[in-house]
């Protein structure tokens, strides 16, 4: 694989937001971009918007939050189709968990797309990856990784599980080969963000932070967090002591 050339390509999560914007975007450099995700005539009508901008895009019809069942259709894909050369774990829901209000329905959720989906989403290449000398795993993550913030424990907590994991990966693949990029999205239009009523500072519009993500793919860069003012600000309440960061969680009601 030449270097910030992709030949193969998977995109969880492609019928909307983020996924549906780097499938695109990949497939209008060349690469052949397999797009996954639940709702399928989502996936067909991305899969003709490409075609008309001359890019190949195959509709996956998947569900990660059965994991499972993920990791085989992944390891199939990619001996069907000779090797995946980037695989882009995108796929992720938002719910809110408020700790005075707790539903386990609600957690369960996110920790089966976000934790258990988006492992068996990874796993299932790593270790042909390995084998191969190549391949690029990315994994968007969040900036809500670096607390736990009000209201979010499933969420908050998934995105730490999935930036520890690929730190972890990152450490243990150097010299194999096959690179890891981690990514730490902040607000950015989507019908995840949308039902939000809390203030989203620095909010993005969908394809600016496509444009920014995938610059930073083909850059290889290992970790990426944008837009450096909200990575600033998290920076700043990462360092804050925990009492006064509880006493600041605390007026979030």
């Amino acid at each position: 694989m030449a270097k910030n050339k992709y030949g193969t390509a998977l995109v969880t999560g492609a019928s909307s937001g983020l996924g549906r914007g780097l499938a695109l975007w990949f497939a209008k450099q060349g690469t052949r971009v397999f797009a996954a995700a639940r709702r399928r005539e989502h996936l067909q009508e991305l899969a003709e918007e490409a075609r008309a901008t001359g890019g190949t895009l195959e509709p996956v019809e998947m569900d990660v939050s059965r994991a499972d069942e993920t990791f085989a259709h992944i390891q199939r894909l990619d001996a069907d189709c000779g090797g995946l050369d980037l695989l882009v774990a995108n796929a992720g829901v938002g719910q809110e968990t408020n700790g005075r209000r707790f539903q386990w329905e609600r957690a369960k959720q996110v920790l089966e797309v976000n934790v258990m989906g988006t492992a068996a989403t990874l796993s299932a290449v790593l270790p042909r990856m390995v084998e191969r000398k190549r391949g690029h795993l990315v994994a968007v993550s969040s900036l809500a990784a670096f607390r736990g913030l009000p209201k979010n424990a499933a969420y908050s907590g998934s995105k730490a599980f999935l930036t520890t994991f690929m730190e972890s990966l990152r450490v243990d693949l150097k010299g194999t080969g096959v690179r890891v990029t981690c990514i730490h999205p902040g607000f950015v239009k989507s019908a995840m963000t949308a039902p939000n009523k809390h203030p989203m500072p620095f909010l993005l519009e969908t394809q600016d932070a496509v444009e920014r993500m995938a610059r930073a793919i083909e850059r290889g860069v290992p970790v990426y967090r944008f837009p450096w003012q909200m990575s600033a600000v998290m920076k700043v309440v990462t360092a804050l002591p925990d009492p006064l960061f509880d006493a600041i969680g605390r007026k979030v009601r």
